[in-house]
C-alpha cells in the first residue's frame, strides 16, 4: 500500500502510516479520504498540532498528554478522549489522527 501526494508516491508500513512524514495539506486531504473522513475545523486543529509537537519533539503525545495540549495549548477547550474518539474513530486522534496528519506510526505506550 501506498499514497500518491502531490504526484509522488509514499511508502507506509504495514499500519498505512507514512515512513517519512509529510506535511502538506494534500498528505491529510489524500490520508483522510482514503480513512473515510470528511475533514471539519476540529480536525484540523488535532492534526495541526499533532504536527508541531512532531517538530518539536520527534514524536507526537499520548492520547493523555494530547488532550491536555489541545486544550491549555490548542486552542481546543473541548477536547477530551469521547470527542477524539468520535472525530477519530479508528484508535482515536493519538493513532488515526497522527495518520491522517501525515506522520509515522507512533511510538506507543512504551516510547513515551
Amino acid at each position: 500500500m501506498s499514497y500518491t501526494i502531490n504526484g509522488v508516491e509514499k511508502d507506509v508500513n504495514e499500519n498505512g502510516y507514512l515512513l517519512e512524514p509529510d506535511f502538506s495539506e494534500e498528505a491529510v486531504s489524500v490520508i483522510a479520504a482514503a480513512e473515510g473522513l470528511t475533514l471539519t475545523d476540529q480536525h484540523w486543529k488535532i492534526v495541526n498540532f499533532l504536527r508541531e509537537k512532531y517538530k518539536e519533539d520527534g514524536h507526537t503525545p499520548n492520547l493523555r498528554n494530547l488532550i491536555k495540549g489541545l486544550q491549555e495549548e490548542g486552542d481546543m477547550p473541548e477536547a477530551d478522549s469521547a470527542l477524539l474518539f468520535d472525530l477519530f474513530p479508528d484508535g482515536g486522534a493519538a493513532k488515526q489522527g497522527c495518520k491522517v496528519g501525515g506522520l509515522p506510526q507512533p511510538l506507543g505506550k512504551a516510547g513515551y
